[in-house]
């Protein structure tokens, strides 16, 4: 018989990939302004309504081998990625904070997150209707976090809206031109909210050096041509950035200043 322990990872990892499963959901209609309930999932080039038993996490993909049932047009790697990235994000945070509220809290904020990247990626936009509420639900970080305080919240939201807002607005002032979104504000608020003032700053920090190796890894790959016209989203970094900050934050933090003396 499993420990329990065991069966409450596993319970998680399985909860989690269904919980990917609506975040495809949200991530594929939401931009188009559909309704993220109502028609239920069906396939995108055929629009034949897909069954339950075709519609399980990360084993229908396998499954049917990468191809719709009814039409075999072929099924995009990001939906089974998705379920993977959230399962694995579920484990996590049961690994580390086993189950109580952090890990709940801590999972909602992740799943939005993942939402938004993903989202940001394809479209290169963060929708207000995640980021704004985000702001506000995430403000309860002080009753669900332990460390966190409302100082702590407060301090958070201004720090990350106002940090990217005076680079917004520099950048404005030099090259006369928009060079960051209000998503990315707005985000970076939201998370301000979740982690504080050390994990806005941890976050940034993070997200700016996974940003530039993307920026440079994206202009490689990009020909010549398309250098200038290249736009990296800024909101998968910062996205992720902030989860490094939840599950390894403070022990980096530690390393680099003693790595500092």
């Amino acid at each position: 018989m499993l420990p329990l322990s065991t069966f409450i990872a596993i319970i998680s990892f399985v909860f989690g990939t269904c919980i990917g499963s609506f975040l495809n959901v949200v991530i594929y209609r939401m931009p188009e302004g559909q309704s993220i309930v109502s028609p239920p999932s069906h396939c995108p080039a055929c629009t034949h309504a897909i069954p339950f038993y075709f519609n399980l996490p990360i084993i229908s993909f396998l499954l049917l081998k990468g191809k719709c049932r009814f039409c075999k047009a072929p099924i995009s790697i990001r939906y089974p990625l998705v379920e993977l990235i959230t399962g694995l994000l579920a484990l996590g945070l049961f690994l580390k904070f086993e189950l109580t509220p952090t890990a709940l809290f801590y999972f909602a904020f992740g799943c939005l997150l993942i939402a938004i990247s993903f989202i940001d990626l394809d479209h290169q936009i963060i929708p207000d209707k995640l980021s704004l509420p985000g702001i506000i639900i995430f403000s309860t970080s002080c009753f669900f976090v332990p460390q966190m305080r409302f100082v702590s919240v407060i301090g958070g939201i201004l720090t990350g809206g106002g940090i990217l807002y005076l680079v917004a607005l520099l950048y404005y002032c030099i090259r006369k031109h928009q060079g960051m979104g209000g998503g990315d504000i707005k985000l970076l608020a939201m998370i301000g909210a979740a982690t504080g003032v050390k994990g806005v700053f941890f976050t940034l920090f993070t997200g700016s050096v996974f940003g530039t190796l993307g920026g440079v890894g994206a202009m490689i790959l990009a020909g010549k041509s398309e250098k200038r016209e290249a736009k990296i989203p800024f909101g998968p970094f910062l996205s992720l950035g902030a989860m490094l900050y939840i599950f390894w934050g403070e022990p980096i933090i530690r390393w680099y200043i003693n790595f500092q003396k």
